[in-house]
């Protein structure tokens, strides 16, 4: 246990180091926000995989897998197609070369549009960033053996990851990635084979697990797949921190080669920390009606779990090493992405066009640090790491995914048509979200079923019907946009190279 908890405290120590030493490079508000445009392709793949493969994998998506089985990979299968579709335009995103979402909302659609766009980001990040802190409370928690409690745990992940954040940003994120990849890999490719091989092989671990765990719904329904696929799908497209990380690339084709690399990576981890919660359910299924030192299911924790009591102290302390690595990681981006929209799309918009580049970066910062404060109250509204991920994933999704899809595939949408589109998808998961807590039923019955549309599991449905319906209803009742206002988005490389000389030419 003394060689985990090693890990588990030095590894947060030397990333700190690194982002003391990183944070010498930020001469300006561009480096912190989008590390001067010149992170490499191994860089960005690095922290694209890292990013994505937060507590929403480790403990939300495992303790799924441990549940459900194999079909919990529905969780993870949504995201890969989207991540399909990012592929086709990342090119074009970082040809933009702007600095946030928002950026692209108020350039396409209006300034009412990047106002939305940023409530809704900063709502849905900073609830991401805050079941990080929990995932570290717990990882503190159990490799004290409750000497540190899941709450004080929880306060010190949380004060590691906004001073990391805040010291750097972008800089010193991209630059610990890359081994912070390396780490989660390495970790679980050590883990399951040995705890295959321990409980007999392939056939054994198979034969001792529940009949439904091997089915590919898992005893669910169609509708249930959409619930658990669909957050994750819509996520990952509308997803800023993929974005911000995008513009940071070097060029367009270093942002496409980073995207089959994020593919591949976040499909193998995905796809590996599932197979692991699937084997750990199989050897110890136990687990399943037990609650961990930390206070909540032993299901969300299984992977900690493992690592803790069924691996040799060494596998299981790289394997601790990779949870710290998949906590820190996700919750410096989601802090960041945030942090950037008020300094960006707010303070320097809106309040301060002038400011300078010292007091650009003071509000950043501060807002790091407020947001992160923020997170740790939203943590008393949830019960489950799932739960929290799927309500940040649904709010993204029906607010911000179809904008900014249209904005890019369909020249017809029209300003009001995306203001619409934004301010309903964010209006229809925050009002049923409300709604149900004030003892509103939002219950249908379908097919002999019954559905409770305002749950984490199906939320996301009524809010994207409501928010396409809008984008497209609105946007054919009004005036086409004019040329200039899409064309952006959907001129090549080469249009776009000559547009930019000609440009030139003219101011000569």
């Amino acid at each position: 246990m003394d060689l985990m908890l090693a890990a588990v405290v030095l590894y947060p120590l030397v990333l700190i180091g690194v982002g003391v030493w990183r944070s010498r490079s930020v001469e300006s508000h561009e480096d912190f926000m989008v590390a001067g445009r010149d992170v490499s392709v191994a860089f960005l793949v690095g922290t694209l995989v890292c990013t994505w493969i937060g507590s929403g994998s480790l403990f939300g998506g495992a303790g799924l897998a441990y549940r459900t089985g194999i079909a919990e990979l529905w969780f993870s299968f949504g995201g890969w197609m989207g991540l399909l579709v990012a592929f086709f335009l990342a090119g074009r995103v970082r040809r933009l070369a702007k600095y946030t979402v928002p950026d692209i909302l108020e350039q396409r659609y209006s300034a009412l549009a990047r106002v939305l766009g940023t409530l809704a980001i900063i709502l849905a990040y900073v609830t991401i960033a805050a079941y990080q802190f929990r995932g570290g409370g717990w990882i503190l928690s159990i490799v004290t053996d409750g000497a540190v409690g899941p709450t004080a745990g929880m306060l010190i992940t949380a004060a590691v990851i906004i001073a990391f954040t805040a010291l750097a940003g972008m800089v010193s994120i991209v630059s610990v990635d890359v081994f912070n990849g390396i780490l989660i890999i390495l970790a679980i490719v050590l883990a399951l084979p040995y705890l295959v091989f321990a409980q007999g092989g392939v056939a054994d671990v198979i034969a001792n697990l529940p009949s439904g765990h091997k089915q590919v719904l898992g005893g669910h329904n169609v509708l249930w797949v959409f619930g658990v696929a669909m957050p994750t799908f819509l996520l990952i497209l509308g997803e800023s921190g993929m974005y911000q990380k995008f513009f940071s690339a070097r060029d367009e084709g270093s942002a496409k080669k980073a995207v089959v690399g994020m593919v591949l990576g976040i499909v193998f981890i995905e796809t590996t920390l599932a197979l692991l919660a699937i084997v750990g359910r199989s050897a110890f299924p136990d687990l399943m009606e037990q609650s961990t030192v930390a206070g909540t299911a032993a299901s969300e924790t299984v992977i900690l779990w493992l690592a803790s009591n069924a691996l040799p102290v060494a596998v299981g302390a790289v394997l601790l090493g990779a949870a710290v690595a998949i906590v820190l990681s996700t919750g410096n981006t989601f802090l960041l992405v945030p942090s950037t929209n008020v300094a960006r799309d707010i303070y320097e918009r809106f309040i301060a066009p002038e400011a300078s580049e010292e007091k650009k970066l003071f509000v950043q910062r501060t807002f790091v640090v407020l947001f992160g404060a923020l997170g740790v109250v939203l943590l008393t509204q949830f019960q489950t790491v799932l739960q929290m991920a799927l309500y940040a994933y649904s709010l993204v999704g029906a607010s911000l995914t179809p904008a900014l899809l249209a904005a890019f595939l369909w020249k017809r949408v029209t300003r009001q048509g995306g203001v619409a589109c934004i301010g309903g998808g964010l209006g229809s998961i925050v009002g049923i979200a409300v709604l149900d807590r004030l003892g509103v039923d939002f219950t249908l019955t379908l097919g002999g079923t019954a559905f409770d549309f305002a749950s984490s599991d199906y939320i996301v449905i009524p809010g994207v019907l409501i928010s396409l319906s809008l984008l497209v209803g609105v946007s054919l009742a009004t005036e086409p946009s004019p040329e200039e206002k899409w064309k952006p988005f959907f001129q090549s490389a080469e249009e776009a190279a000559e547009g930019a000389a000609a440009e030139a030419g003219a101011e000569a």
